[in-house]
């Protein structure tokens, strides 16, 4: 690939780049890229993490050095799995299997831990070099990365630590592009933001799409740069676990909100537009002939104005849905039969707080 189209690879189906201009020098500059995301370990994917998982490996295959950062001290932190890390590591554990089951091991993709890290005293002299650079109401404002409000930070004092902690993993690692969902553009902001405070290297950073909880009411803050409603492994009706028995995956799908012609919001649209295509390339869509027969939709400018024009009912929309998400599951499905041992522990359970 030249870099025009290592650029294209990495940037097809986001949402955000920052900027555009950074990353297309970053490929004339480097031959490897330094990229990464990180995960709190705290429970099974779900297939909103398709997106997720698609977008490693169009690093990888745009000649990226792509690490999957484990932070287990992170999720810690967020009270994840109860706090206790040894459950923690064993979910981040389940999450790395799952990358293997698509493609994405350690022959392709680098896995590191926060444990690593936090093993070092230079990892905490940049911490504290972050946070110096940072006010209090900065750090509270970031708090949006760990899934928290900003009220929440003064129930726990280890909650100060997080933004700091993400923005110092960032450079310790080192990263030249760092990837994530929406969700996690203040904690690169932040990032860019520390590094022209001391003149270090200041990260690119690419963000993909939130996938809508399966329950609806998926609407984007603006301000905070996540979705309210999106979906979640801690709320069973609002996802679908990876793996799922096609007989779960049906059943959720059948469930899920999807008003007629409406875009914005639907999670079935948006399992179309940010799963499907990506993965499969097209959607087809098996229906009687007095239905209008069997529709193969090729791109996605083609699907929603067959959406949007009501020519596409909804009952329809989720059967071609759930066939496409059955096929993608299977790759999970075969690697979690062979490996029993690394099979998803059940995730916390809902916050009521």
């Amino acid at each position: 690939m030249d870099v025009a189209e290592r650029v294209a690879r990495v940037t097809r189906n986001t949402e955000e780049v920052v900027t555009l201009e950074e990353l297309s020098a970053l490929f004339a500059r480097e031959s490897r890229p330094r990229s990464y995301i990180g995960f709190e370990p705290s429970g099974p994917f779900t297939v909103a993490h398709l997106i997720t998982i698609r977008k490693v490996l169009d690093l990888v295959d745009a000649g990226c050095d792509v690490t999957v950062f484990l932070a287990d001290w992170h999720a810690w932190i967020n009270d994840k799995l109860g706090g206790d890390l040894e459950r923690i590591r064993a979910a981040g554990r389940t999450m790395q299997a799952t990358f293997e089951a698509y493609g994405a091991g350690p022959e392709r993709v680098r896995f590191r831990w926060a444990h690593e890290l936090v093993a070092s005293s230079d990892y905490w002299a940049r911490v504290v070099r972050v946070a110096k650079a940072t006010s209090l109401a900065r750090s509270k404002r970031a708090m949006s990365i760990m899934g928290r409000g900003e009220e929440e930070v003064n129930l726990d004092t280890s909650r100060l630590f997080y933004p700091a902690m993400q923005a110092a993993d960032i450079f310790e690692l080192p990263v030249d592009l760092a990837y994530g969902g929406m969700d996690q553009r203040r904690a690169h902001v932040l990032a860019r933001e520390v590094a022209h405070h001391y003149g270090w290297p200041v990260p690119t950073a690419i963000h993909t799409p939130l996938l809508s909880s399966l329950t609806g009411g998926g609407r984007m803050d603006p301000v905070e740069g996540r979705l309210e409603g999106k979906m979640s492994k801690s709320d069973p009706r609002s996802a679908i676990p990876i793996p799922s028995s096609s007989e779960e995956v049906a059943a959720r799908i059948a469930r899920a909100f999807c008003p007629a012609k409406q875009l914005e919001g639907n999670p079935v649209i948006e399992a179309v537009q940010y799963i499907v295509f990506p993965w499969e390339g097209r959607l087809l869509v098996e229906r009687a002939a007095k239905h209008g027969g069997p529709l193969a939709l090729s791109d996605p400018a083609t699907f929603t104005k067959a959406w949007t024009k009501g020519e596409l009912h909804p009952q329809d929309l989720k059967e071609a849905v759930t066939a496409s998400l059955d096929r993608l599951l299977e790759p999970a499905r075969r690697y979690f039969r062979a490996h029993p041992e690394l099979s998803p522990a059940p995730a916390d359970p809902p916050r009521t707080s």
